[in-house]
């Protein structure tokens, strides 16, 4: 979480939509351009904040995918299993690489939760990279 971003921009992002809303459905007939265009900035302000962060995950989760089917190659000469979830890809690699084949398999064969594949993993590899 970064408090500038998370907090500060996207709640002003927040009360500039509800405050140009409230304008718009309070305006007088005379200035229903402006407010709708008010209205559209908020709008288009709230797409751009929502996107600017999707964007970036998504290409976090293939980097993620790409590493720990890497990894399961390296350990086993296979490929990850194609029934496991991206959530599931990513709380197996903080599993460390004795149990993480093991887990992998488990994981997809039982179709584990995130959560419970974190309670099961027992040696945790650390992810210093992340920001």
């Amino acid at each position: 979480m970064f408090p500038g971003f998370h907090y500060l921009t996207l709640g002003a992002i927040f009360v500039l939509l509800i405050g140009s809303i409230v304008n718009l459905l309070h305006t007088e007939h005379s200035n229903l351009y402006s407010a709708s265009l008010i209205c559209l900035i908020a709008a288009i302000l709230a797409l751009l904040a929502w996107y600017s962060r999707q964007f970036p995950l998504k290409a976090q989760d293939r980097a993620i995918r790409a590493e720990e089917n890497l990894r399961h190659f390296v350990l086993t000469g296979k490929l990850l299993d194609s029934r496991l979830k991206m959530r599931q890809i990513i709380a197996l690699r903080f599993a460390g690489d004795d149990e993480f084949v093991d887990l992998a398999k488990k994981a997809a064969e039982q179709n584990l939760s995130s959560q419970d594949i974190k309670k099961e993993i027992k040696n945790w590899r650390a992810d210093h990279h992340r920001a």
